[in-house]
């Protein structure tokens, strides 16, 4: 049993740096390439083991799963050839942490209730859209700003809205996001690096089986296996009930709630993205923060 699970863990590790190594292109890490035809999408695995000084062997082990205890030596200059970013460089060194530590039974899911001052919170946030999320993007609780802000969410049940899923399977999403394609790619790399390092949580593996058989646009970035963490940054929405609206979104993990983090948006006070956040939140339908939490 502990063997064969490790293997699967040595596969997501494969996986991952098979993924990194097809899109890396021979010129971008300063590879010569001949007049001929290259019928291997980015580089070689050959050429991969010798940038990185390890034999070609000992890297078609770890990339099918055979090899389970690369040093941090190796991971460290598989990283440096494939020039990977600090985000995926940690990516990869969790991914091997987990093989060597692997246990059979995988970790219990994260808790879905959130706390009663965390719920009082959003409520103090207000006009400022905010909410909680689990680790795999559920929408666990809200104020009413937070849930309005994604048009057409409020329609499906507490239970089916996930952030994810309203993504890539409302009707809705494409037309509130201006640049819905970054959003989809930033939503596919963030579930790629949670999955990643608990490849059998049913929390995660539900989600993602699901919206693998539903979206095709999914499917095509999953397959690319690309990972990065969250970033403050501005969103532009286009919102049928309060018109555009420009907003800057900070994420933050919750103390003492594993795998739980919280949303908020802001605009500046007296600006006509502000006014359209008031607008919305008095406007919103009527709906309990505590909607969508479990209470076991």
């Amino acid at each position: 049993m502990a063997s064969t699970s490790a293997h699967s863990e040595g596969a997501e590790l494969g996986r991952f740096l098979r993924a990194r190594r097809t899109q890396t292109s021979p010129e971008h890490v300063g590879l010569t390439v001949g007049a001929g035809i290259r019928r291997t999408p980015g580089l070689r695995r050959e050429e991969l083991a010798t940038l990185a000084g390890i034999s070609i062997d000992y890297y078609v082990r770890l990339e099918r799963g055979k090899e389970t205890r690369p040093s941090p030596a190796v991971l460290d200059s598989l990283a440096r050839a494939l020039h990977m970013d600090d985000q995926e460089h940690q990516h990869l060194r969790e991914l091997a942490a987990r093989v060597a530590r692997y246990a059979p039974e995988p970790p219990p899911a994260p808790s879905r209730t959130v706390r009663p001052h965390l719920k009082l919170l959003l409520e103090s946030l207000r006009p400022n859209p905010a909410y909680v999320i689990s680790r795999s993007m559920d929408m666990l609780a809200w104020n009413p700003g937070g849930l309005a802000l994604y048009a057409g969410l409020e329609d499906w049940p507490a239970k089916h809205r996930n952030l994810a899923r309203y993504l890539f399977l409302h009707p809705a999403a494409r037309d509130l996001f201006t640049d819905w394609d970054r959003q989809i790619t930033a939503c596919v790399a963030r579930l790629r690096a949670v999955a990643g390092t608990a490849p059998d949580a049913p929390d995660l593996t539900n989600l993602v089986g699901e919206l693998l058989l539903k979206s095709p646009d999914f499917a095509r970035l999953w397959e690319r296996y690309e990972v990065t963490g969250r970033k403050p940054a501005q969103k532009t929405f286009q919102h049928p009930r309060v018109g555009t609206i420009t907003l800057t979104s900070q994420s933050m993990h919750l103390e003492g709630t594993p795998g739980q983090r919280i949303g908020v948006y802001t605009a500046e006070p007296g600006t006509p993205d502000h006014d359209a956040i008031v607008l919305l939140d008095m406007t919103a339908p009527a709906t309990r923060p505590s909607q969508g939490v479990e209470t076991r």
